[in-house]
């Protein structure tokens, strides 16, 4: 049991990952214990999913961040918008604190955000008039790598991107 609770410490998806096996290993060999074995693997398995769905989460508010930050010709909210992607990465640094094997995943979660972070992206652009046609269709070409989106990295204003 030792090992489960460095586990614990260490990672928590792979945590829970590992006690929801045990858990329906246990059901398949029996028990006199009046446990409800599937529901508990079950919930168990959840509690490591809300921490996948909050790295996606904090993902997808990074990439739609960081389109309207390279997109969007507007000066005044950009400040904020950089602040935004900056609470977005702290906020991931201590998901992957408490679940190092979400960083396999990276790459992966970078993928399945981004068209949702364009498509909020592209809505908040339009809201103020600040996307064209054009716009949208460079936007939605953008790829942003994990690297990218996780480390200090910002893609450049409007205007100062080479030529």
């Amino acid at each position: 049991m030792t090992d489960a609770k460095t586990l614990y410490e260490r990672d928590f998806v792979a945590w829970t990952k590992g006690q929801a096996a045990a858990l329906r290993a246990a059901a398949h060999t029996g028990s006199n214990l009046p446990l409800d074995w599937e529901n508990l693997a079950e919930e168990v398995e959840t509690l490591g999913t809300s921490e996948r769905r909050e790295l996606h989460s904090q993902i997808q508010r990074l990439i739609r961040h960081l389109l309207k930050l390279q997109f969007s010709p507007a000066i005044e909210p950009r400040r904020g918008w950089a602040e935004t992607v900056g609470d977005a990465r702290s906020a991931i640094e201590v998901v992957l604190e408490f679940s190092p094997s979400l960083r396999n995943e990276l790459e992966s979660a970078v993928r399945a955000e981004l068209p949702r972070g364009m498509r909020e992206a592209i809505r908040d652009l339009q809201k103020y008039g600040e996307i064209d046609a054009a716009g949208i269709s460079r936007l939605r070409a953008a790829q942003y790598t994990a690297e990218q989106v996780l480390l200090d990295w910002f893609p450049p204003a409007p205007g100062d991107e080479p030529t």
